[in-house]
Protein backbone atom coordinates (compact mmCIF):
# COMPACT_ATOMS: atom_id res chain seq x y z
CA UNK A 1 0.00 0.00 0.00
CA UNK A 2 1.42 3.32 -0.97
CA UNK A 3 1.68 6.10 1.57
CA UNK A 4 -0.43 9.23 1.39
CA UNK A 5 1.36 12.55 1.50
CA UNK A 6 -0.92 15.11 3.05
CA UNK A 7 1.85 17.65 2.56
CA UNK A 8 5.35 17.71 1.17
CA UNK A 9 7.58 15.69 3.50
CA UNK A 10 9.71 17.66 5.86
CA UNK A 11 13.04 15.87 5.86
CA UNK A 12 14.20 15.75 9.42
CA UNK A 13 15.43 13.12 11.81
CA UNK A 14 13.53 12.55 15.01
CA UNK A 15 15.39 13.69 18.07
CA UNK A 16 16.98 10.89 20.00
CA UNK A 17 16.01 10.44 23.61
CA UNK A 18 17.39 8.51 26.53
CA UNK A 19 17.28 4.82 27.28
CA UNK A 20 14.19 3.04 28.57
CA UNK A 21 13.92 -0.35 30.33
CA UNK A 22 17.20 0.42 32.17
CA UNK A 23 19.11 0.65 28.90
CA UNK A 24 21.26 -2.16 27.46
CA UNK A 25 21.40 -4.19 30.73
CA UNK A 26 17.60 -4.13 30.95
CA UNK A 27 17.25 -5.01 27.28
CA UNK A 28 19.55 -7.99 27.75
CA UNK A 29 17.76 -9.16 30.92
CA UNK A 30 14.31 -8.97 29.32
CA UNK A 31 15.41 -10.64 26.09
CA UNK A 32 17.07 -13.46 28.04
CA UNK A 33 14.63 -13.97 30.92
CA UNK A 34 11.19 -13.66 29.31
CA UNK A 35 11.63 -16.69 27.01
CA UNK A 36 12.74 -18.65 30.09
CA UNK A 37 9.59 -17.54 31.94
CA UNK A 38 7.43 -18.86 29.08
CA UNK A 39 9.19 -22.24 29.23
CA UNK A 40 8.96 -22.36 33.05
CA UNK A 41 5.19 -21.89 32.99
CA UNK A 42 5.02 -24.71 30.46
CA UNK A 43 7.14 -27.21 32.36
CA UNK A 44 6.41 -26.39 36.01
CA UNK A 45 2.64 -26.54 35.48
CA UNK A 46 1.85 -29.70 33.54
CA UNK A 47 -0.50 -32.65 33.26
CA UNK A 48 2.14 -35.22 34.23
CA UNK A 49 2.82 -34.47 37.92
CA UNK A 50 1.02 -31.26 38.86
CA UNK A 51 0.80 -27.49 38.96
CA UNK A 52 3.28 -26.77 40.38
CA UNK A 53 5.34 -29.96 40.20
CA UNK A 54 5.77 -31.72 43.59
CA UNK A 55 9.48 -30.86 43.93
CA UNK A 56 8.64 -27.15 44.01
CA UNK A 57 6.49 -27.80 47.09
CA UNK A 58 9.40 -29.51 48.82
CA UNK A 59 12.64 -27.83 47.67
CA UNK A 60 14.74 -30.20 49.79
CA UNK A 61 13.90 -32.97 47.33
CA UNK A 62 14.97 -30.95 44.28
CA UNK A 63 17.45 -32.66 42.03
CA UNK A 64 18.07 -32.15 38.34
CA UNK A 65 16.98 -35.71 37.54
CA UNK A 66 13.77 -35.29 39.52
CA UNK A 67 13.00 -31.98 37.83
CA UNK A 68 13.50 -33.54 34.41
CA UNK A 69 11.16 -36.39 35.33
CA UNK A 70 8.41 -34.23 36.83
CA UNK A 71 8.47 -31.62 34.07
CA UNK A 72 8.52 -34.17 31.28
CA UNK A 73 11.71 -32.56 29.99
CA UNK A 74 12.08 -33.67 26.35
CA UNK A 75 15.77 -32.85 26.10
CA UNK A 76 17.26 -29.92 24.23
CA UNK A 77 16.54 -31.52 20.86
CA UNK A 78 12.96 -32.19 21.91
CA UNK A 79 11.98 -28.56 22.39
CA UNK A 80 12.41 -27.88 18.67
CA UNK A 81 10.57 -29.65 15.86
CA UNK A 82 10.86 -28.95 12.15
CA UNK A 83 7.37 -30.35 11.68
CA UNK A 84 5.81 -28.08 14.33
CA UNK A 85 7.74 -25.10 12.99
CA UNK A 86 6.40 -25.88 9.52
CA UNK A 87 2.81 -25.94 10.78
CA UNK A 88 3.28 -22.67 12.66
CA UNK A 89 4.70 -21.05 9.53
CA UNK A 90 1.68 -22.40 7.65
CA UNK A 91 -0.58 -20.65 10.17
CA UNK A 92 1.27 -17.38 9.57
CA UNK A 93 1.03 -17.89 5.82
CA UNK A 94 -2.74 -18.43 6.04
CA UNK A 95 -3.06 -15.14 7.92
CA UNK A 96 -0.99 -13.43 5.23
CA UNK A 97 -3.17 -14.89 2.45
CA UNK A 98 -6.37 -13.74 4.17
CA UNK A 99 -4.89 -10.29 4.75
CA UNK A 100 -4.08 -9.98 1.05
CA UNK A 101 -7.15 -11.46 -0.61
CA UNK A 102 -10.09 -10.68 1.68
CA UNK A 103 -11.55 -7.19 1.27
CA UNK A 104 -10.62 -4.67 3.90
CA UNK A 105 -10.81 -1.09 5.07
CA UNK A 106 -8.07 1.30 3.94
CA UNK A 107 -7.11 3.75 6.69
CA UNK A 108 -4.47 6.47 6.91
CA UNK A 109 -2.15 6.52 9.90
CA UNK A 110 -1.13 9.53 11.96
CA UNK A 111 1.19 12.20 10.57
CA UNK A 112 4.80 11.04 10.44
CA UNK A 113 7.63 13.15 11.80
CA UNK A 114 9.08 13.35 8.28
CA UNK A 115 5.69 14.33 6.84
CA UNK A 116 2.96 12.33 5.15
CA UNK A 117 0.80 9.44 6.29
CA UNK A 118 1.09 5.73 5.64
CA UNK A 119 -1.91 3.72 4.48
CA UNK A 120 -3.03 0.49 6.12
CA UNK A 121 -5.40 -2.26 5.08
CA UNK A 122 -7.48 -3.67 7.95
CA UNK A 123 -9.43 -6.93 7.71
CA UNK A 124 -8.33 -8.87 10.79
CA UNK A 125 -11.94 -9.32 11.92
CA UNK A 126 -13.11 -10.91 8.67
CA UNK A 127 -9.89 -12.96 8.42
CA UNK A 128 -10.42 -14.31 11.92
CA UNK A 129 -14.09 -15.12 11.31
CA UNK A 130 -13.07 -17.01 8.17
CA UNK A 131 -10.53 -19.03 10.18
CA UNK A 132 -13.07 -19.66 12.95
CA UNK A 133 -15.49 -21.10 10.39
CA UNK A 134 -12.79 -23.50 9.15
CA UNK A 135 -11.97 -24.61 12.71
CA UNK A 136 -15.66 -24.94 13.58
CA UNK A 137 -16.28 -27.14 10.55
CA UNK A 138 -13.40 -29.42 11.53
CA UNK A 139 -14.64 -29.60 15.13
CA UNK A 140 -18.19 -30.43 14.08
CA UNK A 141 -16.86 -33.22 11.87
CA UNK A 142 -14.34 -34.72 14.33
CA UNK A 143 -15.09 -33.26 17.75
CA UNK A 144 -12.31 -33.08 20.31
CA UNK A 145 -10.22 -35.35 18.07
CA UNK A 146 -9.97 -32.66 15.39
CA UNK A 147 -6.24 -32.78 14.55
CA UNK A 148 -5.68 -29.05 15.10
CA UNK A 149 -6.67 -29.37 18.78
CA UNK A 150 -4.84 -32.61 19.47
CA UNK A 151 -1.69 -31.43 17.65
CA UNK A 152 -1.55 -28.22 19.71
CA UNK A 153 -1.75 -30.13 22.99
CA UNK A 154 0.67 -32.88 21.99
CA UNK A 155 3.25 -30.49 20.50
CA UNK A 156 2.78 -27.47 22.74
CA UNK A 157 6.46 -27.00 23.67
CA UNK A 158 7.60 -27.25 20.06
CA UNK A 159 4.94 -24.71 19.01
CA UNK A 160 6.17 -22.32 21.72
CA UNK A 161 9.72 -22.65 20.39
CA UNK A 162 8.63 -22.09 16.78
CA UNK A 163 6.95 -18.79 17.67
CA UNK A 164 10.00 -17.69 19.64
CA UNK A 165 12.29 -18.44 16.71
CA UNK A 166 10.04 -16.41 14.41
CA UNK A 167 10.10 -13.51 16.90
CA UNK A 168 13.92 -13.55 17.14
CA UNK A 169 14.25 -13.83 13.36
CA UNK A 170 11.89 -10.94 12.65
CA UNK A 171 13.60 -8.70 15.22
CA UNK A 172 16.98 -9.39 13.65
CA UNK A 173 15.70 -8.93 10.09
CA UNK A 174 14.12 -5.52 10.72
CA UNK A 175 17.16 -4.38 12.71
CA UNK A 176 19.58 -5.17 9.86
CA UNK A 177 17.22 -3.72 7.27
CA UNK A 178 16.77 -0.49 9.24
CA UNK A 179 20.26 0.62 8.19
CA UNK A 180 18.93 1.13 4.66
CA UNK A 181 16.66 3.97 5.88
CA UNK A 182 17.86 7.19 4.23
CA UNK A 183 16.71 10.77 4.98
CA UNK A 184 14.05 11.98 2.55
CA UNK A 185 13.31 8.53 1.12
CA UNK A 186 10.19 8.31 -1.04
CA UNK A 187 8.83 5.32 0.91
CA UNK A 188 8.42 7.44 4.06
CA UNK A 189 10.60 5.14 6.14
CA UNK A 190 11.87 6.63 9.37
CA UNK A 191 13.72 5.60 12.50
CA UNK A 192 11.96 5.47 15.86
CA UNK A 193 12.99 8.32 18.13
CA UNK A 194 14.16 5.94 20.85
CA UNK A 195 15.49 3.22 18.59
CA UNK A 196 18.78 4.54 17.23
CA UNK A 197 20.87 4.99 20.35
CA UNK A 198 23.92 3.46 18.73
CA UNK A 199 23.94 0.47 21.12
CA UNK A 200 23.33 -2.63 18.99
CA UNK A 201 21.66 -4.76 21.66
CA UNK A 202 19.37 -1.99 22.89
CA UNK A 203 18.33 -0.88 19.40
CA UNK A 204 17.66 -4.50 18.37
CA UNK A 205 15.47 -4.87 21.46
CA UNK A 206 13.54 -1.58 21.36
CA UNK A 207 13.19 -1.39 17.58
CA UNK A 208 15.25 0.81 15.30
CA UNK A 209 12.78 1.44 12.46
CA UNK A 210 9.37 2.86 13.30
CA UNK A 211 7.23 1.19 10.64
CA UNK A 212 9.21 -1.53 8.83
CA UNK A 213 7.51 -2.71 5.65
CA UNK A 214 8.35 -5.30 3.02
CA UNK A 215 7.02 -5.83 -0.48
CA UNK A 216 6.39 -9.48 -1.31
CA UNK A 217 5.51 -11.07 -4.64
CA UNK A 218 1.71 -11.48 -4.99
CA UNK A 219 1.08 -10.10 -1.47
CA UNK A 220 2.33 -6.58 -2.10
CA UNK A 221 3.40 -4.28 0.72
CA UNK A 222 3.11 -5.63 4.26
CA UNK A 223 3.53 -3.51 7.39
CA UNK A 224 5.35 -5.95 9.66
CA UNK A 225 4.51 -4.24 12.94
CA UNK A 226 0.80 -3.81 12.30
CA UNK A 227 0.53 -7.36 10.92
CA UNK A 228 2.09 -8.83 14.08
CA UNK A 229 0.20 -6.55 16.47
CA UNK A 230 -3.14 -8.36 16.16
CA UNK A 231 -3.01 -11.24 13.75
CA UNK A 232 -0.87 -14.29 14.58
CA UNK A 233 -0.47 -13.92 18.35
CA UNK A 234 -3.72 -12.38 19.53
CA UNK A 235 -5.89 -14.74 17.48
CA UNK A 236 -3.53 -17.58 18.39
CA UNK A 237 -4.36 -16.89 22.06
CA UNK A 238 -8.00 -17.83 21.41
CA UNK A 239 -7.04 -20.84 19.26
CA UNK A 240 -4.99 -22.13 22.22
CA UNK A 241 -7.93 -21.59 24.60
CA UNK A 242 -10.21 -23.66 22.37
CA UNK A 243 -7.58 -26.38 22.05
CA UNK A 244 -7.53 -26.56 25.86
CA UNK A 245 -11.33 -26.83 25.97
CA UNK A 246 -11.12 -29.74 23.52
CA UNK A 247 -8.49 -31.42 25.71
CA UNK A 248 -10.65 -31.05 28.82
CA UNK A 249 -13.59 -32.65 27.00
CA UNK A 250 -11.44 -35.44 25.59
CA UNK A 251 -10.01 -36.20 29.04
CA UNK A 252 -13.09 -35.92 31.25
CA UNK A 253 -16.04 -36.21 28.86
CA UNK A 254 -17.45 -32.79 29.78
CA UNK A 255 -16.58 -29.09 29.65
CA UNK A 256 -16.73 -26.88 32.75
CA UNK A 257 -18.29 -23.45 33.07
CA UNK A 258 -14.96 -21.99 34.25
CA UNK A 259 -13.02 -22.75 31.07
CA UNK A 260 -15.97 -21.68 28.89
CA UNK A 261 -16.25 -18.41 30.81
CA UNK A 262 -12.55 -17.59 30.51
CA UNK A 263 -12.51 -18.37 26.79
CA UNK A 264 -15.61 -16.26 26.12
CA UNK A 265 -14.17 -13.35 28.10
CA UNK A 266 -10.85 -13.50 26.32
CA UNK A 267 -12.52 -13.94 22.92
CA UNK A 268 -14.61 -10.82 23.65
CA UNK A 269 -11.41 -8.91 24.45
CA UNK A 270 -9.65 -10.13 21.31
CA UNK A 271 -12.52 -9.71 18.84
CA UNK A 272 -13.28 -6.29 20.28
CA UNK A 273 -9.70 -5.37 19.36
CA UNK A 274 -10.27 -6.73 15.86
CA UNK A 275 -13.50 -4.75 15.50
CA UNK A 276 -11.77 -1.55 16.64
CA UNK A 277 -8.62 -2.32 14.62
CA UNK A 278 -8.14 1.17 13.10
CA UNK A 279 -7.92 2.71 16.59
CA UNK A 280 -4.60 0.88 16.97
CA UNK A 281 -3.00 3.55 14.78
CA UNK A 282 -3.08 6.10 17.61
CA UNK A 283 -1.46 3.82 20.20
CA UNK A 284 2.09 4.16 21.48
CA UNK A 285 3.07 0.85 19.87
CA UNK A 286 2.37 2.27 16.41
CA UNK A 287 3.12 5.98 16.74
CA UNK A 288 6.21 5.86 18.96
CA UNK A 289 7.83 2.46 19.41
CA UNK A 290 10.01 0.92 16.75
CA UNK A 291 9.52 -2.72 15.87
CA UNK A 292 12.20 -4.77 17.59
CA UNK A 293 12.41 -7.79 19.84
CA UNK A 294 10.22 -6.14 22.50
CA UNK A 295 7.17 -6.03 20.24
CA UNK A 296 8.06 -9.06 18.13
CA UNK A 297 8.39 -11.38 21.13
CA UNK A 298 5.48 -9.78 22.96
CA UNK A 299 3.10 -10.12 20.02
CA UNK A 300 4.08 -13.59 18.81
CA UNK A 301 5.19 -15.52 21.91
CA UNK A 302 4.35 -13.76 25.17
CA UNK A 303 0.72 -12.89 24.45
CA UNK A 304 -0.55 -16.27 23.20
CA UNK A 305 1.35 -18.52 25.62
CA UNK A 306 1.20 -16.42 28.81
CA UNK A 307 -2.29 -15.03 28.38
CA UNK A 308 -3.77 -18.51 27.85
CA UNK A 309 -2.31 -19.99 31.06
CA UNK A 310 -5.68 -20.00 32.85
CA UNK A 311 -7.39 -22.11 30.19
CA UNK A 312 -4.43 -24.49 30.09
CA UNK A 313 -4.68 -24.90 33.86
CA UNK A 314 -8.42 -25.64 33.71
CA UNK A 315 -7.91 -28.17 30.92
CA UNK A 316 -6.32 -30.41 33.55
CA UNK A 317 -8.17 -29.28 36.70
CA UNK A 318 -11.85 -28.95 35.61
CA UNK A 319 -13.15 -26.58 38.27
CA UNK A 320 -16.90 -25.79 38.30
CA UNK A 321 -17.95 -22.32 39.49
CA UNK A 322 -21.72 -22.62 39.80
CA UNK A 323 -24.30 -19.86 39.33
CA UNK A 324 -22.98 -17.48 41.99
CA UNK A 325 -19.37 -17.86 40.84
CA UNK A 326 -20.31 -17.15 37.24
CA UNK A 327 -22.37 -14.11 38.21
CA UNK A 328 -19.56 -12.64 40.32
CA UNK A 329 -16.93 -13.02 37.63
CA UNK A 330 -19.30 -11.70 34.96
CA UNK A 331 -19.97 -8.58 37.06
CA UNK A 332 -16.23 -7.89 37.35
CA UNK A 333 -15.69 -8.33 33.63
CA UNK A 334 -18.65 -6.09 32.77
CA UNK A 335 -17.32 -3.29 34.96
CA UNK A 336 -13.82 -3.51 33.48
CA UNK A 337 -15.06 -3.74 29.90
CA UNK A 338 -17.41 -0.78 30.36
CA UNK A 339 -14.60 1.46 31.61
CA UNK A 340 -12.12 0.19 29.01
CA UNK A 341 -14.34 0.45 25.95
CA UNK A 342 -16.17 3.67 26.94
CA UNK A 343 -12.91 5.49 27.65
CA UNK A 344 -11.21 4.30 24.47
CA UNK A 345 -14.24 5.11 22.32
CA UNK A 346 -14.38 8.60 23.82
CA UNK A 347 -10.72 9.27 23.05
CA UNK A 348 -10.87 7.76 19.56
CA UNK A 349 -13.93 9.81 18.60
CA UNK A 350 -12.32 12.98 19.93
CA UNK A 351 -9.21 12.37 17.83
CA UNK A 352 -10.90 11.26 14.62
CA UNK A 353 -14.18 13.22 14.57
CA UNK A 354 -14.36 16.11 17.06
CA UNK A 355 -17.79 17.06 15.66
CA UNK A 356 -19.33 13.76 16.85
CA UNK A 357 -22.30 14.75 19.09
CA UNK A 358 -21.40 11.95 21.53
CA UNK A 359 -18.27 13.83 22.61
CA UNK A 360 -19.50 17.41 22.07
CA UNK A 361 -19.78 17.91 25.85
CA UNK A 362 -16.11 17.23 26.49
CA UNK A 363 -13.85 20.00 27.73
CA UNK A 364 -10.26 20.23 26.62
CA UNK A 365 -7.16 22.37 26.85
CA UNK A 366 -5.09 23.42 23.87
CA UNK A 367 -1.32 23.07 23.90
CA UNK A 368 1.39 25.14 22.27
CA UNK A 369 1.99 22.26 19.83
CA UNK A 370 -1.60 22.55 18.58
CA UNK A 371 -2.82 19.35 20.26
CA UNK A 372 -5.92 19.15 22.43
CA UNK A 373 -5.97 17.31 25.77
CA UNK A 374 -9.31 16.13 27.17
CA UNK A 375 -9.93 17.33 30.73
CA UNK A 376 -13.48 16.06 31.33
CA UNK A 377 -15.45 12.84 30.87
CA UNK A 378 -13.51 9.64 31.40
CA UNK A 379 -10.20 11.38 30.70
CA UNK A 380 -10.90 14.01 33.33
CA UNK A 381 -10.98 11.33 36.04
CA UNK A 382 -7.48 9.91 35.35
CA UNK A 383 -4.85 10.38 32.66
CA UNK A 384 -4.93 6.66 31.77
CA UNK A 385 -8.37 5.62 32.96
CA UNK A 386 -8.60 2.97 30.20
CA UNK A 387 -5.79 1.06 31.94
CA UNK A 388 -8.00 0.68 35.03
CA UNK A 389 -10.69 -1.02 32.95
CA UNK A 390 -8.05 -3.20 31.31
CA UNK A 391 -6.70 -4.33 34.69
CA UNK A 392 -10.15 -5.03 36.16
CA UNK A 393 -10.86 -7.29 33.18
CA UNK A 394 -7.63 -9.17 33.86
CA UNK A 395 -9.08 -10.33 37.20
CA UNK A 396 -12.06 -11.84 35.36
CA UNK A 397 -9.59 -13.85 33.28
CA UNK A 398 -7.98 -15.37 36.40
CA UNK A 399 -10.66 -15.67 39.09
CA UNK A 400 -12.37 -18.69 37.40
CA UNK A 401 -9.27 -20.76 38.32
CA UNK A 402 -10.15 -20.33 42.01
CA UNK A 403 -7.56 -21.17 44.65
CA UNK A 404 -5.39 -22.88 42.10
CA UNK A 405 -3.01 -25.82 42.36
CA UNK A 406 -3.21 -29.57 41.76
CA UNK A 407 -1.22 -32.78 41.92
CA UNK A 408 -1.54 -35.71 39.55
CA UNK A 409 -1.80 -38.78 41.74
CA UNK A 410 -0.66 -41.98 40.08
CA UNK A 411 -3.20 -44.77 40.50
CA UNK A 412 -6.83 -44.74 41.68
CA UNK A 413 -6.25 -44.44 45.47
CA UNK A 414 -7.06 -41.03 47.03
CA UNK A 415 -5.27 -39.16 49.76
CA UNK A 416 -7.10 -39.16 53.08
CA UNK A 417 -10.14 -36.89 52.90
CA UNK A 418 -9.25 -35.75 49.39
CA UNK A 419 -11.60 -35.40 46.46
CA UNK A 420 -10.45 -35.16 42.92
CA UNK A 421 -11.11 -35.84 39.27
CA UNK A 422 -10.65 -39.21 37.61
CA UNK A 423 -8.39 -39.27 34.58
CA UNK A 424 -8.10 -42.85 33.46
CA UNK A 425 -6.18 -44.63 36.20
CA UNK A 426 -4.91 -41.37 37.69
CA UNK A 427 -6.55 -38.77 39.91
CA UNK A 428 -6.11 -35.01 39.78
CA UNK A 429 -6.31 -33.66 43.33
CA UNK A 430 -5.34 -30.40 45.02
CA UNK A 431 -3.55 -31.80 48.04
CA UNK A 432 -0.56 -29.74 49.16
CA UNK A 433 -0.52 -27.85 45.87
CA UNK A 434 -3.68 -25.91 46.78
CA UNK A 435 -2.92 -22.21 46.48
CA UNK A 436 0.57 -22.66 45.04
CA UNK A 437 -0.77 -22.93 41.50
CA UNK A 438 -1.99 -19.33 41.75
CA UNK A 439 1.56 -18.25 40.91
CA UNK A 440 0.75 -19.61 37.43
CA UNK A 441 -2.99 -19.01 37.01
CA UNK A 442 -2.88 -15.46 38.48
CA UNK A 443 0.45 -14.51 36.91
CA UNK A 444 -1.41 -12.48 34.29
CA UNK A 445 -2.96 -10.12 36.87
CA UNK A 446 0.40 -9.28 38.48
CA UNK A 447 2.27 -9.01 35.21
CA UNK A 448 -0.46 -6.87 33.66
CA UNK A 449 -0.41 -4.43 36.57
CA UNK A 450 3.35 -4.02 36.16
CA UNK A 451 2.98 -3.65 32.39
CA UNK A 452 0.28 -0.98 32.63
CA UNK A 453 2.13 1.05 35.26
CA UNK A 454 5.34 0.89 33.24
CA UNK A 455 3.51 1.83 30.04
CA UNK A 456 1.84 4.73 31.83
CA UNK A 457 5.24 5.99 33.02
CA UNK A 458 6.65 5.71 29.48
CA UNK A 459 3.69 7.64 28.11
CA UNK A 460 4.11 10.33 30.77
CA UNK A 461 7.75 10.78 29.74
CA UNK A 462 6.78 10.98 26.07
CA UNK A 463 4.06 13.55 26.77
CA UNK A 464 6.39 15.62 28.92
CA UNK A 465 8.87 15.78 26.05
CA UNK A 466 6.11 16.68 23.61
CA UNK A 467 4.05 19.19 25.61
CA UNK A 468 6.50 20.57 28.19
CA UNK A 469 4.87 23.14 30.49
CA UNK A 470 1.44 22.37 29.04
CA UNK A 471 1.71 18.82 30.38
CA UNK A 472 2.54 20.15 33.85
CA UNK A 473 -0.59 22.28 33.69
CA UNK A 474 -2.61 19.30 32.45
CA UNK A 475 -1.43 17.20 35.41
CA UNK A 476 -2.75 19.84 37.81
CA UNK A 477 -6.19 19.59 36.19
CA UNK A 478 -6.14 15.76 35.97
CA UNK A 479 -3.88 14.69 38.88
CA UNK A 480 -4.56 10.95 38.97
CA UNK A 481 -2.60 8.55 36.76
CA UNK A 482 -4.78 5.39 36.56
CA UNK A 483 -6.99 4.95 39.64
CA UNK A 484 -8.90 8.11 40.68
CA UNK A 485 -8.19 9.02 44.29
CA UNK A 486 -5.54 6.33 44.73
CA UNK A 487 -2.87 6.39 41.99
Amino acid sequence: MAGSKSKAPVVKAQEKHGYEFAGPPGAFAISFLLPIVVYITNFVCNDIYGCPIPSVLDPKTLTWDKIKTETGWPGWNGIVSLEATGWVLGYYFLSLVLHRFLPGQIVEGTELAIGGRLKYKFNTLSSSIFTVVLLLAGTIAQGADFPVWTYIWDNYTQIVTANMLIAFTLATFVYIRSFSVKPGNKDMRELAAGGHSGNMLYDWFIGRELNPRVTLPIFGEIDIKVFCELRPGLFGWIVLDVAFIAHQYKTYGYVTDSIILITLFQALYVFDSFYMEPSMLTTMDITTDGFGFMLSFGDLAWVPFIYSLQARYLAVYPLTLGLSGNAGVLAILSLGYYIFRSANNQKNRFRTDPSDPRIAHLKYMETASGSKLIISGWWGTARHINYLGDWIMSWAFCLPTGVAGYLVQQGPALLDGETGFSRGEDRVVQGGARGWGMAISYFYVIYFAILLIHRERRDETKCMRKYGKDWEEYKKIVPWRIIPGIY
